[in-house]
C-alpha cells in the first residue's frame, strides 16, 4: 500500500467509555444498522516526538510517526481553537519510525514546527491501540453524512514503563455536517454510559511523560474578523464558552485545585451571558432550555465555589492572624480551627455534588444536544423576522449596539453609587460582569490597546465589588453550616462572628476606593465605534 501525502482538517468527537461497554457499543443498532461491510480491526503503534524543552507542546502542535502495516506515516497536527472540533493535520509517508521533516511539503505545517531540527526531537511516549473501524451513513441522498466510528482500546506508554489505559470511541466526520457527530453520540449514549472527553491522546501522553496533572485553563482570547456574520460570531462565542468549561472538567473532577471549579463556573457564566446577549436571535424554546441547563449546572458548581472562597479568601487571613498572636489568643485559635474543619466538611460534600453532576447522564446529554444545536445552526429554526434576518449581516455593527446597551445598563445600575445597598451593588456587579464578557467577546473587532485597558479597569472594579458579595455570601454560609444535622463545636459561633466582623471592617475601609472606581468607570471612554452615552 502506498500512502500519499495529504493535508486536510479533521473534525472529530472523542467519547470516553468503560472498557466493559465497548462490545455493546460496537454492536449497537446506531452503528450496526448503518454500516456496510465488515468491521476492520488493526493495531496502531504511534510514537510522539518533541524537543527536551517541549517547544511543540508550547505551540499546541503534535508530531507523531505511526506504523501502518509495513510502512510509516508521519503526522503533524495544528492547534484546535477553543471549543472547535476541527484541527488542521498533514500526513506524509516516511522511511522508518523516526521523524523526517524534509518529507513535509506544506509551508503552513513547517511554520507550525518552527526552527526545530530532527536532531532536537526525542520520543516521549507511545500509544498502542487496538482499533476497530466502521463507516456509517446518516441521512439519505445529497444530505447524507458519512462518519468513521473508531473503537479504541489499549494504552499510552512512557519510556520508563509507566502507562495509562485508553478506552474511547472516536467519531470522525468524513462528509457532511458536524452536527451529525453529536446526533450519533446521543444515540450511542442510549446504548451505554459515555462522556465527552476533549483531551487528545497526545495531551494525556504528555501528562504521563512529564508526570504532570491536569491544569486549570482560563478563557482564551476570542478572534472575530470584521466580516464575520452575526451567526458566525454566535457560533464561535458559544463554542469558546463550552470549550473553556470542558478544558477544566478533568481538574475539577480531581478536586485538588479550587481554581478548576471556579473556571468551570466562569465558563458557564460567560455562556449564559452570551445567550442573553444574543437572545433576540435565538428561538424562545431553545433559549429557555439552554438557560435552564446552564442554571442547573451552575447551581451544582456554586456551593463548592462558595465554600472555596470562604475557606481560602475569608477564613484563611483571619486564621493566620490569630495563629501569629500571643498565647492568650489560643482559645480563639481553637475556635477558628473548629470552624475551618466544619467548613471543609461542607466543601467536601459540595465537591461530591460537583462530581455527581459532571458524571451524570444529564450533563453528557446537555453537552451533546448543545453541540448538535450549535453545529446545525439551531437558531435558524424560527420564523423570518427583523432579528432573524440580521443573522447573516456582519457582526461589527451589531457589536457596537450590544456593547452600548450593556454599558448603559451598568451605568443605570450604579446611579447614586454611594447610597446603593449591598443587594443593589451586587446587581451592579452582575451588570459589570455582563459588560466585561461582551467586551471580551468582541474586543478583536476593535483597537487592542483601548479595549484591553477598558476590560482591565472593568475587571478591577468588578473584583472590588465581588469582595462585598463574598462577605455577604459568607454570612449566609455560616447560617447554613450545620443545616445538614451535624453538631457545631461550642466555639464556632464566636469564631464566625470574628470572621464576619473582621471583613466587615475591611469593607468599610474600602468604601472610598470603591467610590473612586465607580467614578472612573462612569467617566470611562468606550473603546467601540459608536458609543451610546445616554443614561
Amino acid at each position: 500500500m502506498v500512502v500519499e501525502a495529504e493535508s486536510n482538517r479533521e473534525t472529530e468527537l472523542k467519547l470516553a467509555v468503560r472498557a466493559e461497554d465497548m462490545a455493546k457499543l460496537r454492536s449497537c443498532p446506531a452503528v450496526a444498522s448503518r454500516a456496510k461491510g465488515k468491521a476492520g480491526t488493526k493495531t496502531l503503534e504511534s510514537t510522539y516526538y518533541d524537543t527536551a524543552d517541549r517547544r511543540l507542546a508550547g505551540r499546541l502542535v503534535t508530531l507523531r510517526v505511526r506504523k501502518v502495516g509495513n510502512q510509516y506515516l508521519q503526522t503533524v497536527k495544528g492547534a484546535p481553537e477553543s471549543g472547535e472540533l476541527g484541527r488542521a493535520e498533514w500526513e506524509h509517508p516516511v522511511a522508518g519510525p523516526a521523524p523526517d521533516l524534509s518529507a513535509i511539503e506544506s509551508q503552513e505545517a513547517l511554520d507550525l514546527l518552527g526552527s526545530i531540527s530532527v536532531a532536537e526531537l526525542q520520543p516521549l511516549f507511545t500509544t498502542l491501540i487496538q482499533r476497530t473501524v466502521r463507516v456509517v451513513t446518516m441521512g439519505e441522498g445529497e444530505s447524507a453524512s458519512r462518519i468513521e466510528v473508531a473503537f479504541d482500546s489499549g494504552d499510552i506508554r512512557s519510556p520508563d514503563g509507566a502507562s495509562i489505559p485508553v478506552s474511547e470511541v472516536e467519531l470522525e466526520l468524513l462528509e457532511g455536517s458536524a452536527a451529525v457527530l453529536y446526533d450519533l453520540a446521543l444515540e450511542l449514549a442510549q446504548a451505554a454510559p459515555l462522556r465527552l472527553d476533549p483531551r487528545t491522546k497526545a495531551e494525556r501522553g504528555y501528562a504521563l511523560a512529564d508526570g504532570t496533572v491536569d491544569k486549570v485553563v482560563k478563557a482564551g482570547k476570542l478572534e472575530l474578523d470584521p466580516d464575520t456574520t452575526v451567526e458566525g460570531a454566535l457560533a464561535r462565542i458559544l463554542r469558546s464558552c463550552i470549550g473553556h468549561m470542558l478544558a477544566n472538567e478533568a481538574v475539577t473532577l480531581v478536586g485538588e485545585d479550587a481554581e478548576g471549579v471556579h473556571q468551570m463556573r466562569v465558563a458557564l457564566r460567560r455562556l449564559r451571558s452570551a445567550l442573553a446577549l444574543f437572545k433576540d436571535f435565538i428561538p424562545a424554546d431553545s433559549y429557555t432550555w439552554l438557560v435552564g441547563e446552564v442554571k442547573w449546572l451552575g447551581g451544582s458548581l456554586g456551593p463548592a465555589r462558595d465554600w472555596d472562597v470562604f475557606l481560602d479568601e475569608l477564613l484563611e487571613p483571619v486564621k493566620d492572624s490569630f495563629h501569629r498572636a500571643d498565647g492568650h489568643g489560643k482559645p480563639l485559635q481553637e475556635d477558628i480551627d473548629a470552624l475551618a474543619a466544619a467548613a471543609r466538611a461542607r466543601r467536601d460534600r459540595a465537591y461530591e455534588g460537583v462530581r455527581e453532576a459532571i458524571r451524570s447522564e444529564r450533563y453528557t446529554s446537555f453537552l451533546l444536544k448543545f453541540g448538535a444545536w450549535v453545529e446545525s445552526r439551531g437558531w435558524r429554526d424560527q420564523p423570518v423576522s427583523e432579528h432573524s434576518a440580521r443573522l447573516f449581516d456582519p457582526v461589527e455593527d451589531l457589536a457596537d449596539h450590544l456593547l452600548s446597551r450593556r454599558a448603559k445598563k451598568a451605568r443605570r445600575a450604579g446611579h447614586g453609587f454611594a447610597s446603593l445597598s449591598v443587594t443593589e451593588r451586587h446587581e451592579l456587579r452582575i451588570a459589570l460582569k455582563k459588560l466585561r464578557y461582551a467586551a471580551e467577546f468582541f474586543r478583536s473587532l476593535y483597537d487592542d490597546k483601548p479595549a484591553r485597558r477598558y476590560i482591565q479597569d472593568l475587571s478591577a472594579f468588578q473584583d472590588a465589588l465581588g469582595h462585598l458579595n463574598d462577605v455577604a455570601t459568607a454570612t449566609r454560609l455560616l447560617h447554613e453550616l450545620h443545616d445538614d444535622g451535624s453538631r457545631p463545636e461550642p466555639g464556632e459561633p464566636r469564631a464566625a462572628g470574628i470572621v464576619i466582623g473582621w471583613h466587615a471592617r475591611g469593607v468599610a475601609e474600602s468604601e472610598p476606593a470603591l467610590r473612586d472606581l465607580w467614578k472612573e468607570f462612569a467617566d470611562a471612554k468606550a473603546f467601540w465605534s459608536k458609543p451610546d452615552r445616554e443614561g
